[in-house]
């Protein structure tokens, strides 16, 4: 067996972190991990805010600027497959603070959006239970999802790989019977066509400000992709399989979210009343059930339900998975404490694995027992961290290629290469910041400003900073230096 394919190394007595995750794993984890609820559901209120040109360029800016950050986050991952994966980067090649701030807020984030899925997991139940206690199905799906991940990463690997699969399966058909819709070979779409682009304000309603509220709904729509970053610490062969899985992202991001937007823009008018209403309670309003119904499939609701629910449980066992991994990460580098970077035999982080999912079941209680506001409040910057991820991600990457350049080594010698840098980084790091700024700008524009939903909204940002700066004084760390940054070789980062 070659060294890449491992199973198990020894280190000190203690097992390592299992590579057995396979080439169709990542490359399911890195579109699967952005198809979800974003898509089947809030799809159809970005084209009725934005037009449908505004919906579309959006969703190809957005998409452009993930494909950016993931050629960088695929260039650092393959020469450096660690479990950590950004939150080591940005120790590294940023700044120690800077790296454990993005450690900390990535696992709390992941944790939070456990308890997010897993009160819509009881919305999406409640269309065929409607009786049952919410919180029963919960407490069901949590357990579903620990004992996936606690076994063996080969659980997680699997059960991602199939609900990707029924994801990318829903969308590949919606896009097929779309087309033959809009060319007149299925019936149910006698209005279909280009003249869709033309009524009221089309193809641009709302202008920019739109387009701006647009982007944040699309670029949370988008999170998850980075997943791949997370999974190159268990990747069989990562030089090989993360380059290929990146390369399939561009593709992928085209085929399924512009040609979804295009079709839903070309046989709904952006007009049409039930695309404003993004309620995972009434899958109804979906834009791929609106589609469906037209089309004569009566059963479209309840199958796009089943579709919507394996949406959520992906993202609820990717979310257990990433922020496990993030806290073994932190706990193996002195950040956290150690009893959280033990394994079991099998490679499995469980105490990481136990404290997350404790988090999780605490804030879903505190979203069931009447503290709705400690809840909103978790959310929003839980929200917020995954774009600082993006931010992170950029940041290494420029500062890793520019560290390498300096000390004189030889760019032909990495796994993958992005082939974007500078502009790449720079032009994801950019966006990002607009969007994450931007996020409620408008509140700034208004005679009385709402401070509370403007803390509410952009809390993570201090936050991020107090735990980064706080670090920083402690420790008094300082900027990685290029000439000081550390390049192990490729085989000893493998064997890390």
């Amino acid at each position: 067996m070659s060294e890449q394919h491992t199973t198990t190394v020894q280190s000190g007595g203690q097992n390592k972190l299992r590579r057995e995750l396979k080439a169709r794993h990542l490359a399911m984890i890195a579109i699967g991990g952005s198809i979800g609820t974003g898509l089947f559901v809030a799809s159809g209120a970005t084209v009725a805010q934005a037009g449908p040109g505004g919906a579309l360029l959006s969703y190809a800016i957005i998409g452009l600027m993930v494909y950016f950050l993931m050629t960088s986050l695929g260039e650092l991952a393959a020469y450096m497959p660690v479990s950590g994966s950004f939150a080591t980067y940005g120790a590294k090649y940023v700044d120690e603070g800077f790296g454990f701030a993005l450690g900390w807020n990535y696992w709390y984030n992941w944790a939070v959006t456990i308890a997010v899925d897993l009160v819509a997991a009881q919305l999406v139940m409640t269309y065929w239970f409607p009786d049952t206690p919410g919180w029963i199905w919960s407490a069901i799906f949590l357990a579903i999802i620990f004992l996936l991940n606690y076994i063996s990463v080969k659980g997680f690997g699997e059960a991602e790989y199939w609900f990707s699969l029924i994801k990318v399966t829903t969308v590949i058909i919606f896009i097929v019977v779309g087309v033959l819709m809009i060319f007149g070979i299925m019936n149910g779409a006698e209005n279909a066509g280009w003249h869709n682009w033309t009524i009221g304000d089309a193809p641009f309603a709302g202008g920019f400000s739109a387009m701006i509220g647009v982007a944040m709904i699309v670029g949370f729509s988008f999170q998850g992709t980075e997943l791949i970053g997370i999974a190159a610490g268990e990747s069989q062969d990562p030089a090989k399989n993360i380059p290929k899985a990146v390369r399939k992202v561009f593709w992928r991001i085209l085929l399924f979210y512009i040609f979804a937007i295009l079709i839903i823009s070309l046989i709904i008018p952006y007009t049409d009343p039930n695309l404003l209403r993004n309620d995972v309670k009434d899958i109804s309003v979906s834009p791929f059930t609106l589609v469906f119904e037209n089309a004569g499939l009566l059963s479209a609701a309840a199958v796009m339900n089943a579709v919507i629910l394996t949406a959520v449980l992906s993202a609820g066992n990717s979310g257990m998975y990433a922020s496990t991994r993030m806290l073994y990460t932190l706990a193996r580098e002195g950040k956290a404490p150690r009893i959280f970077a033990r394994l079991s035999k099998g490679g499995v982080p469980r105490y990481a694995l136990l404290a997350t999912t404790v988090i999780a079941a605490l804030c879903f209680l505190s979203s069931m027992f009447g503290n709705q506001t400690v809840y909103l409040w978790l959310l929003n910057t839980s929200g917020m961290t995954g774009f600082i991820a993006w931010l992170g991600i950029a940041i290494s990457h420029y500062r890793f290629r520019k560290g390498y350049i300096a000390q004189g080594k030889d760019l032909n010698d990495l796994p993958y290469r992005s082939g974007f840098f500078p502009l790449g980084p720079i032009f994801a790091f950019v966006l990002c910041l607009v969007i994450t700024l931007g996020q409620n700008y408008q509140a700034f524009l208004e005679d009385k400003i709402d401070w509370v939903g403007v803390t509410a909204t952009y809390i993570g940002i201090p936050l991020f900073l107090a735990i980064w700066f706080g670090y920083k004084i402690a420790k008094k760390t300082s900027i990685v230096r290029y000439k000081e940054m550390d390049f192990p070789t490729y085989r000893e980062n493998l064997n890390k």
